[in-house]
């Protein structure tokens, strides 16, 4: 069937996961198994957000209509909770095949925080398409779309456009035989980690089918008779966040409205203009900051009277354009070093903020910290904000991984090793430790070392010393180094700003 609406989320989801789904006949880089993972778990938030929206409207439906209007809602109701026992079997049974996957697949790795075998091309074919999973699951899919539909009824049907479906895939001229749903996307050189992504978006796809049919079914309430002897106060607005300049805009409206009423709805006084029982309101983005107004409308009574009621506050934000840039792949701490970083949150001033951070310490303000981490593995930052006066929220969090500083290189006379003159050599007193292509300031000391100086036809001489500068005797066997010797630094210790002792790789130079 054609038709229907989908999010933007989930219209973006279905585009990437074709994307992604076409890929897997490539090399399979990690970076790709990584997306399918980050777009797995998206499926998965995807389908918790759902499910709440339609907790959310049973909630709303058993609070108003299920008690205002029992004799007619019930059997409805009963109608509802049918199709979401209908979608939910069929959740359920695409979760067993996830654990079985996963089990099958060595559980979670902890370091790529997905299934450990997500590379493995034969879980999958084996299990979906020989031992006939898939086959049994596709079946499952189109009764539950069918047993979906028949709960509606033909007026109900139109314009539905479930993302829910078990069609085999088209192919074209030259691609081989046409091959079954199960085949294309669990057979043959399809990975687990695909796999399992597949799986996940089953699964947002039966709770977006529920949502939908759902709504349907508990519209029907409104749609026979409304009933006008109870009345609320509403104010819809599409944003409360808007740029400077830009129109902030809300609908102020009665709920169980009659379009042909025309309440007397005012802000601050001032009225507004009513068209089919709705009032229109503009409120200023000139300056920036939060803004609250409030409506009082009135509506007259059969027998004559003013009956009025009051929107509860309503509070926008203006702010200026901005724009929140995070790498997804290098969010990194290392320990030893002062960890910058930048925390804003749109229509939040920066000075409400309040920042902490789960492991280590955290300095700064107005947006600029400073990390402080000790230990390895992650550190979580959380940001809340003061959105209205004396009410902090909760705005979101960022998990950083926590390093220790990469090793650095060992160095004499400007180098890392290979052939220089002799004069060179005999110049240098003092062998250094140094970071490359690292972006910050972290100083490495040595702290000891051998030194081997070969010299042609004669025994190789060892010293050993203690800190990164040469001994007397280590100044004295490298004075008298001629073209032809070979210098070698090994055992090299070093200490970085995290106190931590790492041996460095031995260097070695041919003096010419």
């Amino acid at each position: 069937m054609a038709g229907g609406k989908q999010t933007p989320r989930q219209r973006m989801m279905g585009i990437l996961y074709l994307v992604l789904l076409g890929l897997v006949a490539l090399s399979i880089p990690d970076s790709f198994l990584d997306a399918l993972r980050n777009v797995t778990n998206s499926l998965d938030t995807s389908t918790k957000n759902v499910g709440k929206g339609i907790d959310d409207t049973y909630s709303a439906f058993e609070k108003t209509k299920l008690k205002e209007q029992a004799e007619r809602a019930k059997p409805i109701y009963a109608k509802a909770k049918k199709a979401s026992e209908i979608a939910n079997s069929l959740v359920s049974y695409v979760q067993t095949l996830r654990d079985q996957l996963l089990q099958e697949g060595g559980g979670i790795n902890p370091t790529t925080n997905d299934v450990d075998a997500r590379d493995n091309l034969d879980i999958s074919p084996r299990v979906m398409v020989t031992e006939g999973k898939g086959k049994e699951l596709r079946e499952k899919i189109e009764q539950t779309k069918e047993a979906l539909l028949a709960q509606l009824n033909d007026r109900e049907r139109q314009g539905i456009n479930f993302s829910l479906d078990a069609t085999e895939p088209k192919t074209t001229a030259g691609q081989g035989p046409r091959k079954s749903w199960e085949e294309a996307y669990f057979g043959d050189g399809i990975p687990l980690g695909a796999a399992m992504t597949t799986l996940a978006k089953i699964q947002t796809d039966a709770k977006s089918a529920e949502n939908e049919v759902v709504k349907r079914i508990l519209g029907e309430v409104d749609q026979a008779q409304v009933n006008l002897d109870q009345f609320a106060a509403v104010a819809v607005a599409p944003t409360s966040y808007v740029l400077v300049g830009q129109p902030y805009t809300a609908d102020v409206f009665l709920t169980a409205y009659d379009s042909k009423l025309s309440p007397n709805i005012t802000v601050g006084g001032s009225p507004l203009a009513v068209e089919a029982g709705k009032g229109k309101y503009n409120g200023s983005t000139s300056s920036e900051g939060p803004h609250t107004w409030q409506a009082t409308i009135n509506v007259k009574q059969t027998d004559g009277t003013i009956k009025t009621y009051t929107t509860p506050p309503q509070t926008y934000m203006v702010a200026r354009p901005s724009a929140v840039v995070s790498p997804d792949k290098m969010n990194v701490l290392y320990i030893g070093v002062p960890n910058p970083v930048s925390v804003s949150a749109p229509g939040v001033p920066k000075e409400k903020l309040k920042v902490s951070i789960s492991s280590g310490s955290l300095s700064g303000s107005n947006g600029k910290y400073t990390a402080t981490v000790s230990s390895i593995g992650e550190a979580t930052v959380s940001v809340s904000g003061e959105l209205t006066p004396g009410k902090v929220s909760f705005l979101g969090s960022t998990v950083f991984r926590v390093k220790r500083i990469p090793p650095p290189k060992a160095a004499f006379a400007g180098r890392s090793g290979g052939v220089t003159s002799a004069a060179n050599l005999r110049a240098q007193d003092r062998l250094f430790a140094k970071l490359e292509n690292f972006e910050f300031d972290a100083k490495f000391n040595i702290t000891r070392f051998t030194l081997l100086v070969a010299k042609p036809r004669q025994d190789v001489i060892i010293y050993t010393a203690n800190g990164g500068e040469l001994t007397s005797q280590m100044r004295t066997a490298m004075s008298s180094v001629t073209p032809g010797s070979t210098v070698v630094f090994k055992d090299i210790i070093a200490v970085g700003p995290d106190g931590v002792q790492q041996g460095l790789d031995p260097i070695a130079f041919s003096a010419n």
